[in-house]
Formats: C-alpha cells, sequence, structure tokens
C-alpha cells in the first residue's frame, strides 16, 4: 500500500484510534501495543496530520506537510483567550 492509498483509507475514526494508541501506548481494548506498531501508528498519524491538520497545535504536523512549532507566549494566549468550547474554569486555591 502506497502513501495514497493508506492516506484514502484512513478515517477520521482510524486516526484517533492510532493517535490513542501512541498516547497512551495500548489500543482501545487495552492490548500494549509494540514499539514496531507504535512507530508504524506514528508515521500514519503524522502523515494523516500532513493532509488534514488545518489548526495545528504546539509540535505537529499541519496541513501541506510543514512541521507546526508554538512558543510558549502563543500557547499561553492561545489558552487564555476565551473559547466556546470551554466548558467551567476554576481556581484552585492550595
Amino acid at each position: 500500500m502506497n502513501v495514497e492509498q493508506l492516506l484514502a483509507a484512513m478515517t477520521p475514526e482510524v486516526y484517533q484510534r492510532l493517535n490513542y494508541a501512541i498516547e497512551t501506548g495500548r489500543w482501545l481494548d487495552g492490548t500494549p501495543i509494540s514499539q514496531e506498531q507504535r512507530d508504524a501508528c506514528m508515521q500514519a498519524v503524522m502523515l494523516y496530520q500532513s493532509k488534514h491538520n488545518v489548526d495545528a497545535q504546539h509540535m505537529t504536523v499541519a496541513a501541506g506537510g510543514e512541521v507546526s512549532f508554538k512558543s510558549k507566549a502563543e500557547l499561553k494566549k492561545q489558552f487564555a483567550e476565551p473559547n466556546e468550547a470551554d466548558i467551567v474554569r476554576m481556581k484552585v486555591d492550595n
């Protein structure tokens, strides 16, 4: 299977499952992934991001294949701005 065939067959759901496996080291059913599986998943996720990631976050591959790095200041600004997706913000006192 070539890269274009892989990307054509890869749905957003498959992308999310692969990303989950990379982040947790386990498949959705709890089975651990091997290093070879993790490496293959990482490559597939990066390829998918290079075609579909229009809102790249810190250290991701943006659409077009460009690696996107955001500075600490940019990330702080992004998270400080109110977002409709936020449910609640709480201040925790020690």
